[in-house]
């Protein structure tokens, strides 16, 4: 460790650390552009300018290594001065439209600009001009007169996903970002240069003018699109009069899983997320209030005792997996986790993208849920009813004549309504909470909020209903039952942090 005075302030740092790193790391505002943490130092942008005791000029933060005793000013009358300049001049060409800019409320250059304070141009001469909104593939649009030459995207593209789509064209005030001739940008990561890029250069053209930021609420969840798990950011937002929205999933830095990506297949996945949303009760194909199903389910279960079979998805929560095997015991019912369905070998990749496509599989080995083929023929061959929880793929069991009741309790829409007795919908994976562990054995807890307009239950809930309980919370779930499955780790724990299970 190294000792450096920062603005009057002492503090302990490591040695021959990168400077920007240990200021950031410490709360310290330090503008910058071209640094970021997974991409390293570059040195082009020189905003993140700082003055050292005993050198003769302002040096960048980025490139700079700690020494012990340093002095250090960040906020000096001259510092202020250089940063204004360097402002000044990535303006000169700038189009200045941040009211129809998608960026406007996240743009570095915007938030840079109002804490330095220039406010008259002194530009005599006309503007450079560059492409605008080109579609340069996988969902990205191009605005080269608002790009501020970081070059993030260029070394994402060179160094994180190899696929060099990227680079810069020409020279001095004419140099812009493009792709290469006959190479559009295309890879499973693309959309992650949207929020590299710190101004409106790059934008989502999935997400570009469907709703300013500053209106989305953002949640911090898990993805649920394959068994990664990776931390994201939910922003969602509820209009009067309208049902809550997702409106885009955004990467949430997590060193343990995914650091400072995710893959677009699962950025994109909120569209089903919000499609799901709809769903309603149904009886027989038939349209029911969701408390008379409810109620049919406890009397079939009635009807059914000793008899039923659960087959449960491997995307559920430890929470939601404990309470249905509550409910099994209490009718004495059969339980599988078996699903040949949740893997594609297609999917996955050597780095954020799982072949398994389940949440939570491991969920089953820590609370001893069987999932092999073999025993659910078995349980399948003494069962008379068939009870579906968080999946849609019952049409397999056709060829047992003895199971003469078929339900589906899940967040979407039966593919077949007509084949199951009794449909139950189950709020979405956004719109509650759980703990998950990812195919790397991290535990996580999963705690979004997006609200329902519909009177639809979470799993849990629907148990407690059942078996006509109070409804019970994560907390209470830990307390009463994984607090002696899972030893020496606490919910408000994995709250904060993943927390690798060691027994895994």
């Amino acid at each position: 460790m190294a000792t450096i005075t920062v603005d009057d302030v002492e503090i302990k740092v490591k040695d021959d650390a990168l400077l920007i790193e240990e200021l950031l790391a410490n709360g310290i505002e330090i503008p910058h552009f071209c640094y970021h943490p997974a991409l390293g130092k570059d040195g082009n942008c020189r905003m993140c300018m700082v003055e050292i005791e005993g050198k003769k000029r302002p040096q960048i933060a980025c490139d700079t290594p700690i020494k012990d005793g340093m002095v250090i000013r960040t906020k000096s009358d001259s510092i202020q001065r250089v940063k204004r300049q360097i402002l000044e001049m990535e303006l000169i060409n700038h189009p200045i439209d941040c009211p129809v800019c998608d960026q406007a409320g996240e743009c570095s250059l915007q938030n840079y600009y109002m804490d330095v304070g220039l406010y008259e141009s002194r530009l005599s001469t006309t503007k450079t001009r560059g492409q605008k909104h080109v579609d340069i593939g996988a969902n990205v649009v191009l605005d080269q007169e608002r790009c501020v030459l970081c070059t993030r995207c260029v070394r994402f593209t060179k160094d994180i996903t190899k696929t060099k789509e990227l680079g810069v064209l020409n020279r001095t005030d004419h140099s812009v970002i493009t792709t290469f001739p006959g190479k559009p940008l295309s890879n499973p990561y693309a959309m992650n240069v949207v929020d590299l890029c710190p101004v409106g250069a790059l934008t989502s053209s999935d997400f570009r003018f469907h709703k300013r930021v500053w209106f989305l609420k953002p949640d911090e969840g898990i993805c649920n699109g394959c068994s990664k798990g990776c931390s994201i950011y939910v922003d969602h937002h509820k209009a009067k009069y309208e049902d809550d929205t997702i409106f885009r999933y955004r990467p949430r830095y997590n060193d343990r899983v995914n650091g400072y990506f995710i893959c677009d297949d699962g950025r994109l996945s909120y569209k089903i997320e919000n499609k799901n949303r709809d769903s309603y009760a149904q009886i027989r194909g038939n349209e029911s209030e969701h408390e008379y199903a409810t109620g049919k389910l406890v009397r079939l279960l009635k009807r059914h005792h000793g008899k039923a079979l659960f087959l449960l998805s491997p995307s559920l929560s430890l929470e939601e997996m404990v309470e249905v095997k509550r409910l099994a015991k209490y009718y004495d019912a059969k339980i599988s986790g078996y699903d040949i369905n949740e893997h594609d070998p297609k999917f996955g990749d050597d780095y954020l993208k799982c072949s398994d496509l389940s949440t939570n599989r491991r969920g089953f080995n820590l609370l001893d849920i069987d999932d092999k083929e073999a025993n659910l023929v078995e349980y399948a061959s003494g069962s008379e009813m068939l009870i579906l929880i968080g999946r849609d793929d019952a049409s397999g069991f056709d060829k047992y004549k003895n199971i003469s009741v078929k339900v589906s309790i899940n967040a979407s829409m039966p593919k077949s309504a007509e084949i199951y007795d009794l449909f139950l919908p189950m709020k979405t994976h956004m719109s509650r909470e759980g703990s998950f562990i990812n195919i790397d054995g991290y535990l996580q807890f999963h705690k979004t909020h997006v609200e329902y307009g519909t009177q639809t239950q979470s799993l849990c809930d629907i148990v407690t209903t059942v078996l006509e309980e109070q409804s019970s919370t994560c907390r209470d779930i830990w307390d009463k039952s994984l607090t002696s499955i899972i030893k020496n780790i606490d919910l408000e724990d994995i709250k904060k942090e993943s927390i690798k299970m060691s027994s895994l």
